[in-house]
């Protein structure tokens, strides 16, 4: 399995022009399944940033512990082992039970967090990769229904056999959880790279201009074919370059469809999402590239609430974005002369 590299982030002095930064304080930590890292910027008590950080991995770590379904005594887990009780769960849970479960609504099942099981069945939870037959397949399917989980405040019931996963939103709820805990801190500037396509921007870069993230090729992973300039932003992407197997001469995602229980193949290669919400942006990223191009680019029109923007690649390497993106988008070098369409 390839995993190739998930985001391009753009060095301070890359493409407008060197200036001189404050002296970071920063970061690296492995929680949520990956690698992320942190960079604060400010003229600042550089022990009292320090203490902002260290306060920052703490956090994360108890989140991770909170809402993996992994970890043993998570509430995420207790959930999946109650055999149809109900289960009390701290505050964090349930608020991001709340929000993903409105998200599977609004996206018509496209996002759907009761997809654990068949994930597991794939092996992507251990990286032990199987194809699963089609009957087996057909009764994943059955079981995949984000209504019938039952949260009244702490609370939440999942039928018997069913089982949650908070992976395509976690990351980008503790982005947001920790953008705050950065703002509250009156800590200027900051870029969290929470790892696997999810990025959060604090303010603007040390000077003013705008984070200037690259987008990267699900045809040439290794390489971006476009810039986003972010301020106060989010910006997160699903590709099935991301995680995959190959068996027999078909490659197979991560990225998998609640109808079929299997990876989407909706003609998408990846998606992009950008909002002030890295939870939008982590969820929205995989509804929208299970839905493809016309449905995704129809919940965009029908919900302007939301506030995202979006880029689709297909694949066959057309490029659309969403019309939102006009002063914040631009073409990489060397990719200048690909056409991309504007969704209105």
């Amino acid at each position: 399995m390839k995993k190739g590299l998930l985001w391009v982030l753009l060095a301070l002095c890359t493409l407008t022009g060197c200036q001189k930064a404050p002296e970071p304080v920063e970061a690296t930590t492995f929680a949520m399944d990956t690698v992320m890292d942190f960079t604060l910027y400010g003229d600042w008590d550089r022990e009292r940033a320090k203490e902002v950080r260290d306060w920052m991995l703490e956090r994360l770590g108890w989140l991770d512990g909170k809402l993996s379904a992994t970890k043993e005594g998570s509430d995420v887990g207790q959930i999946n082992r109650a055999g149809g009780e109900s289960v009390e769960v701290g505050t964090p849970t349930a608020e991001l039970l709340s929000q993903s479960l409105e998200l599977c609504e609004v996206t018509g099942g496209a996002l759907d967090i009761t997809a654990y099981p068949a994930v597991k069945a794939w092996g992507f939870t251990q990286e032990e990769h199987r194809v699963p037959a089609p009957d087996e397949l057909e009764a994943l399917a059955q079981s995949i229904d984000y209504s019938a989980v039952r949260l009244e405040g702490d609370t939440v019931t999942l039928p018997e056999g069913m089982e949650l996963d908070l992976g395509a939103v976690a990351k980008g709820y503790a982005g947001d959880v920790l953008a705050e805990t950065v703002r509250a801190s009156d800590i200027p500037s900051a870029l969290l790279d929470l790892g696997q396509s999810t990025i959060m921007a604090v303010g603007t870069k040390p000077g003013g201009a705008p984070w200037r993230i690259g987008v990267v090729d699900p045809a040439q992973p290794g390489s971006y074919f476009a810039v986003v300039e972010l301020e106060d932003m989010a910006m997160g992407t699903s590709g099935g370059y991301q995680r995959y197997f190959e068996q027999d001469g078909e490659t197979y995602w991560h990225i998998l469809d609640p109808d079929t229980a299997a990876p989407a193949r909706s003609g998408l290669a990846s998606v992009t999402v950008v909002s002030p919400s890295a939870f939008l942006c982590d969820g929205l990223s995989t509804a929208l590239f299970v839905m493809g191009l016309e449905e995704g680019a129809q919940l965009w029109r029908d919900h302007p609430e939301l506030e995202f923007e979006a880029i689709f690649v297909t694949e066959k390497g057309e490029i659309y974005r969403t019309a939102g993106l006009e002063d914040r988008f631009s073409l990489a070098e060397g990719y200048e002369g690909r056409e991309v369409v504007v969704l209105e």
